[in-house]
């Protein structure tokens, strides 16, 4: 956008400031309390295998060969049990995400008549070939996803309330599609869905009191929070699904692991039993071989524990945008799963030391990003209410990285688009780009930069946020702006006017 970008530092009044301590305390009493249970995790399991150790010996007269075999076999049967569950769940969620592009097809068709005849066709012609593909076993990757895209962009104008339409229509059309998310949306989603039930709320109130001016402003913020919870809400309930079957996959991968390495083991005091008493070297490779394999099992058992831990902090630390936590923390969790692939004991145990390690560390991390996260999402939503307080209609609202960057248009044609980001020692700064307000202009160095009128809106949605939200913008300024009580420019502001 033209015209100098505006900028304000923001800081926080001490009642947010407190209950930002409180969620930091409780925070951290939870990531204390995930550290504890991991630690009694680990006492029960190292008691658990010395234990076991005990009744390997007590078996170590059984037939090597008929365990041998009957370990085979079962590992065998349970990875064709795997990968044939494996099949059929990704058959059958390809089935009902093919289902579900169906109906929305269906839906289309009917509340859609001036859709395009041709672009349906293809659509359903390629909905035919994705399930004949399904049937065949066949990865479908993207390609449902894809296909309900284009189906959305097609239904995307009959969900919005049609121009001219009264009150209680707009209002009826937008509780339908918040009755529409169903009650998962509000399990999965419950902030969202409170959200959307207040500002439905707000919006009611402007219809009875017959506010047009803010039923317009709020309707885009309605819309918006609407279009968000139905993603969230739809988000969740992926990740629930993908969860359960990747606990699924941990769980046999943790059993077909600790079978192997009690086999080794009990293999090694077979062999030990075997071998000639008299045999010093013989006798002491057999002992290595059990080290070796004990610890093998423990790292594995120590990975347990983690591994779930650890490949969410590394997801959150992506979510959050610091991709390199998330780097260092699958490095981390790769090192282990090389070192037992590998067989290598001692690099196991070392890297499953190392992980549990870091992991507290990324975890606190994530815990200051998060909060960080609340504080940015607080201030936005805090000037999105300003902004729509002041006549802006919220156009458009996305989060980039670590920042939110949210569009506004005035009743002028006038746009502004504000990003809300954190900078590096943790305060908030809000940078405002302008575009199409009549007093954004570049005077003479001497004078400045001024945009007297765009100066003054924006102190009031300060203002307004200073009064409601708990946080407290500072000044206002930008390239350009000379310094309370100075005329002359700030430095770069030559090369701001030449751009």
């Amino acid at each position: 956008m033209s015209g100098s970008p505006k900028y304000s530092t923001v800081s926080v009044a001490s009642a947010y400031a407190r209950r930002e301590a409180q969620r930091r305390a409780q925070r951290e009493a939870e990531r204390r309390s995930r550290q504890e249970q991991r630690a009694r995790e680990r006492a029960e399991l190292a008691a658990r295998r010395a234990r076991e150790r005990a009744a390997r010996r007590e078996r170590a007269q059984a037939d090597v060969e008929r365990r041998q075999r009957e370990a085979a076999d079962r590992r065998a049967s349970q990875q064709e049990a795997h990968a044939s569950r494996v099949r059929q769940e990704q058959a059958a969620a390809d089935s009902r995400r093919l289902d579900e592009v169906s109906a929305l097809l269906t839906r289309v068709r009917t509340a859609e008549p001036d859709a395009p005849t041709a672009e349906l066709a293809a659509i359903e012609s390629r909905l035919v070939q994705l399930r004949e593909e399904a049937g065949r076993g066949e990865q479908l990757g993207g390609a449902i996803e894809e296909l309900r895209g284009r189906l959305v962009l097609l239904s995307s104008s009959g969900d919005a309330p049609q121009p001219g339409a009264g009150y209680d229509v707009v209002l009826a059309g937008l509780e339908q599609r918040l009755a529409a998310i169903g009650p998962d949306g509000a399990a999965h989603d419950p902030e969202g869905r409170q959200n959307c039930t207040d500002l439905l709320g707000r919006l009611r109130a402007a219809a009875v009191s017959d506010a047009e001016t803010r039923f317009a402003a709020l309707l885009g913020t309605v819309e918006h929070a609407l279009t968000r919870h139905a993603g969230t809400a739809q988000h969740h309930a992926d990740q629930e699904r993908l969860r359960a079957a990747e606990e699924r996959r941990r769980e046999e991968e943790q059993a077909a692991a600790r079978a192997a390495a009690e086999e080794a083991v009990e293999e090694a005091a077979e062999a030990a039993k075997a071998e000639d008493a008299e045999d010093a070297e013989d006798a002491e490779e057999t002992a290595v071989h059990e080290r070796r394999a004990a610890a093998l099992v423990e790292a594995a058992d120590r990975l347990g524990i983690v591994r779930g831990s650890a490949e969410a902090a590394a997801a959150e630390a992506r979510e959050l945008a610091d991709p390199d936590l998330a780097a260092r923390v699958e490095r981390a969790l790769h090192t282990v799963t090389g070192a037992l692939g590998a067989q290598a004991a001692e690099d196991a145990l070392e890297a499953v030391g190392a992980l549990e390690r870091l992991l507290p560390e990324a975890e606190a991390r994530l815990d200051e990003l998060q909060l960080a996260f609340t504080r940015r999402s607080d201030l936005a939503e805090a000037l999105q209410d300003a902004m729509c307080g002041e006549g802006f209609t919220f156009t458009d609202g996305s989060e980039q990285g670590a920042a939110f960057v949210l569009r506004f248009e005035r009743p002028s044609g006038a746009r502004y688009e504000t990003t809300v980001a954190t900078e590096a020692d943790g305060t908030s700064v809000l940078v405002y780009h302008v575009e199409g307000e009549p007093d954004v202009t570049l005077r003479p160095a001497a004078e400045g930069a001024v945009c007297d009128r765009t100066e003054d809106l924006l102190e009031r949605v300060h203002e307004a946020i200073g009064e409601r939200d708990g946080f407290l913008p500072g000044e206002l300024t930008w390239q350009g702006k000379p310094p309370r009580g100075q005329t002359r420019s700030l430095p770069g502001a030559e090369r701001e006017r030449r751009g």
